[in-house]
Order: C-alpha cells, then sequence, then structure tokens
C-alpha cells in the first residue's frame, strides 16, 4: 500500500474556494425570506449549523456539502453545509468537487490547531484566501475517502444519537423535578407559600434556620502544591450528579485541624459563590464523603445541615430547582463576575416534606442521574473510539481495505 502524498488546495484540480462576504445588515430576517445566513461559527453544530437569521440579498454563496471554515476570530472551526447559504467575512467556503467532501470534514477537524496556528493578528486572529491556498492537503483515491467517511460517520451518529439521548433525559428530569419538588406523591390538598404552592402537609424553614454557613478559605499560589490537604474547588461543583466531582482535586500546605468548620463532613451542601458565568453562581453540590480530609476554596460557602427534618440528598436537589435557581440569581450581584454571599441566600425557603417522601423523591431523581451518568460515559467511550480512529486513519496509519 503507498503511502499519502500531499498536494496545497491550490495545487488541487476540482478544488474552490470562496471567502465570505457579509450583506447589507437591512436585508437580515427571521422570516425565512431569502438564504440562510451564517456570519461565523457561532451557529455551528457537530457536523452541521442550524442559522438562525436569513438574507434577501446574498452575495457569497455556499453549496450543499460545502466545508465551512472560520477564518476569523476563532479560527479552524470547521462544519459542513447542509444546503445552500449565505456566508459572511468570518467563513470560508471550500468546495471539493472531484472529492468527497466528509473525508477533508474529517481531516481538518483533525487539524484544526494547526490551521489555527495560520492566523495573524494580534487582536484578532484570521486567515487570508493566500493562507487557504497554501493548506496542504493529502491526496486519497476517492474510493478510500468514502470509507473512511462512512466508517467516522457511522460512529458520529451514534455519539448523536446518545447526545440527543442525554438531552431528552435531562429535558424529563428536570419536569420530574418541577413536578415532585412542588406537589410531592400522591397529595390532593395544597396551600400557597412565599415559594409557590406545595402540598399541605409538607412544611417550610427559612435556610439560615436550617444550616450553618461558612465561607471557604483563600489559598495563596504558594500554598498550592503536591502535598497537604485536598481541596474542593468552584470546577469541581459540576459533576454529573448532585454529588461533588472529586477528579482533579489539588492539595495545599496548611494545617487545619480535623475538626475545624473548614473540614467537610459528609451530608454538606456547597454553594458556589463566585463565577465568571451567572448560571454558575449559587449552583449547588453534595459532599457525601471521600477517603480523607478535604476543604473548600474562598469561592465557595458550605452550608451544613443543623435540622433532622430535612434529607442532604433532597434539599440538594431542591436547591438545584428552577424556582431554587430564579431566587439565588435573582438576588446576585453582577459586576464582572456573579456573586453571592450568606445574607443573600440566608432567607431562601426550603420545603420540609414527610421524611419517608423525602427519600421516595430521591430515588427517582437518583434513577435519572445514573441514567445520564450512563448516557455520558457511553458518549465519553464513543469520542475516544473516534479520535482514536481518527489518529489512525486520517494519517494514513492504517489503512482501510477498498471492496
Amino acid at each position: 500500500m503507498h503511502i499519502w502524498k500531499s498536494k496545497k488546495l491550490k495545487e488541487l484540480d476540482g478544488i474552490e474556494i470562496i471567502l465570505g462576504q457579509s450583506p447589507s445588515s437591512k436585508s437580515y430576517n427571521k422570516k425565512r425570506n431569502g438564504l440562510p445566513f451564517l456570519q461565523g461559527k457561532a451557529e455551528f453544530g457537530m457536523i452541521y449549523p442550524k442559522p438562525k437569521i436569513f438574507t434577501d440579498a446574498p452575495l457569497k454563496i455556499a453549496e450543499s456539502n460545502d466545508l465551512l471554515l472560520s477564518v476569523r476570530a476563532p479560527v479552524g472551526d470547521i462544519n459542513l453545509s447542509p444546503y445552500k447559504l449565505c456566508i459572511g467575512r468570518g467563513l470560508a467556503a471550500i468546495r471539493f468537487n472531484n472529492d468527497n467532501p466528509k473525508f477533508y470534514f474529517y481531516w481538518f477537524l483533525k487539524n484544526q490547531k494547526a490551521i489555527e496556528n495560520l492566523g495573524v493578528g494580534s487582536t484578532f486572529k484570521a486567515i487570508t484566501g493566500e493562507q487557504l491556498k497554501k493548506i496542504e492537503i493529502p491526496v486519497v483515491e476517492l474510493s478510500e475517502q468514502n470509507q473512511i467517511a462512512n466508517i467516522l460517520s457511522t460512529v458520529d451518529e451514534a455519539i448523536q444519537k446518545a447526545d440527543e439521548a442525554i438531552t431528552k433525559t435531562e429535558r424529563i428530569k428536570q419536569a420530574m423535578m418541577q413536578k415532585l419538588l412542588s406537589e410531592g406523591i400522591g397529595h390532593k390538598e395544597f396551600k400557597q407559600t412565599k415559594i409557590g404552592k406545595l402540598p399541605k402537609e409538607w412544611g417550610v424553614i427559612r435556610l439560615s434556620d436550617a444550616v450553618k454557613l461558612k465561607n471557604g478559605i483563600n489559598f495563596t499560589k504558594q500554598e498550592k502544591g503536591q502535598e497537604g490537604i485536598l481541596v474542593v474547588d468552584v470546577l469541581n461543583m459540576f459533576g454529573p450528579s448532585i454529588n461533588l466531582d472529586f477528579s482533579n482535586l489539588y492539595r495545599v500546605k496548611k494545617n487545619i485541624p480535623i475538626n475545624n468548620d473548614y473540614i467537610l463532613v459528609k451530608g454538606d451542601l456547597l454553594f458556589v459563590r463566585s463565577s465568571f458565568k451567572k448560571e454558575g453562581a449559587g449552583w449547588v453540590s453534595l459532599f457525601n464523603g471521600f477517603n480523607e480530609n478535604v476543604t473548600y476554596c474562598g469561592f465557595i460557602i458550605r452550608a451544613r445541615l443543623i435540622t433532622r427534618d430535612l434529607l442532604p440528598e433532597f434539599t440538594t436537589y431542591f436547591l438545584r430547582s428552577t424556582i431554587a435557581r430564579r431566587l439565588i440569581l435573582g438576588s446576585a450581584g453582577q459586576v464582572a463576575i456573579t456573586n453571592i454571599s450568606q445574607e443573600n441566600i440566608s432567607s431562601l425557603i426550603l420545603p420540609i416534606p414527610k421524611r419517608d417522601e423525602q427519600i421516595k423523591i430521591v430515588s427517582i431523581l437518583k434513577e435519572f442521574d445514573i441514567k445520564i451518568d450512563l448516557l455520558k460515559s457511553r458518549k465519553l467511550k464513543l469520542d475516544t473510539i473516534k479520535h482514536g480512529l481518527m489518529d489512525d486513519l486520517l494519517t494514513g496509519k492504517k489503512r482501510v481495505k477498498i471492496n
């Protein structure tokens, strides 16, 4: 078997490069008049974009299956055109008249970093038309292109199905959370409270009466290292379930006594205190125990339950619910980053169902978490398989058999 040769785009027959040009903004519309319009990569998807804007005065047009390459900040992102559309200054279209465009879509995807490095400019990187023409791509027999594209497309279809299943399950879980945390199980009589309609049998309690709050510790760069006590950071707050994600914990050289309030105990709830993203502020995760002592950083507020009427798992689910998130974010302060304080969250109202009902609600919601976790694990495995295949098949390391 021969090794692939490579040529510059401008040296290959049947290849056209179309540099985008933005039409007048007066022609933009959402009424589907004219052609779909893409200014840049904002509407890019996994393979195909989903345009939201149309233009009735298109200037530069990409045809179905043209490669769409982001050529202005950011540089290198790639999609395939699903149909005829107009492209703006942030994009270029590459048309492969004699080749399989999906094969080259995967090749550009694998070499995205190298394409990105071609960009020039101190503030906003960009690639010129001349630079595009000089990109070297492999020259591969069409039959081999087709085989490789089919293999990678099959994996992508499986990844897409996993993604759709995750989205669907998360949507059902959110709807179930909303129902269970406001209506409970089997109730027929309800009452109005400060947090809306709740079952008549349920009690309510202020957060400040249910927990003891404590801000975390601000550690210096000098204190961080490979030795010392483990620290929960904001990045550990967004795991696949209500529990903390213990991957990538760091350590600090700090003497914190075992019985100190800064040592987490099983059942502690942790709030994200500061976040650059508004949706991250006030997010709650549960510390469900670990095999050694763990503390928490200054961007986190710990809430330790002081009442036996609430289960930590039930309380965490409620604090992640739509109504609780709305109240938390409504009280947050925002300048460059979004912040919450103990004062912001102290007045939050928590519902108190009977203990056995809390256990049932937690059990139902945990089933969804388990399913979502399994789906995400499956997607991760498929992603790993895809990257392995791309490394092998798009470099010529392994050759496919041509029927």
